[in-house]
């Protein structure tokens, strides 16, 4: 497991550490309605990569890394983001449960999580689909305790 230490950049709406400077991929998450104690399991890069325009000899399209809009972003559950917009971001709690370091790992550690807690299975949970492709995966950090 990494190191944590404090540091404190702007995370938008979101609750949670980082555990470097340099901004990581993505990030698996867990919002709940405070309401009602619904929850939601899901994941968000942070990074993207853009391709730039060709320069002018038509070759080398070097491509970009830039920054998502992961601090506004709420979900993309429709039912969820009903229920945000109704009754009030003050309502719900917005965690980051884990920081990942790629796109593999970050779609591993939200499924990894997802069947752990059954979302599909119980009706405390807004998941109503767990969408997965994955490749060889290579972790940063411990995976959680089944």
């Amino acid at each position: 497991m990494k190191k944590v230490r404090s540091v404190m950049p702007d995370l938008g709406h979101w609750e949670g550490l980082l555990t470097e400077e340099a901004l990581p991929y993505g990030f698996i998450y867990k919002i709940t309605n405070n309401t009602n104690d619904k929850k939601y399991i899901g994941k968000k890069q942070c990074l993207t990569r853009r391709k730039r325009k060709p320069l002018k000899d038509g070759k080398r399209r070097k491509a970009l890394i830039v920054e998502t809009d992961w601090k506004s972003y709420t979900s993309s559950s429709v039912k969820l983001n009903e229920d945000i917009e109704e009754l009030g971001m003050e309502h719900f709690t917005f965690e980051i449960l884990y920081w990942c370091e790629s796109k593999s790992e970050l779609a591993y550690l939200e499924t990894l999580l997802q069947f752990k807690e059954e979302v599909l299975l119980r009706d405390d949970y807004y998941n109503g689909i767990i969408n997965i492709r994955l490749g060889k995966v290579k972790l940063s950090q411990e995976l959680p305790k089944l």
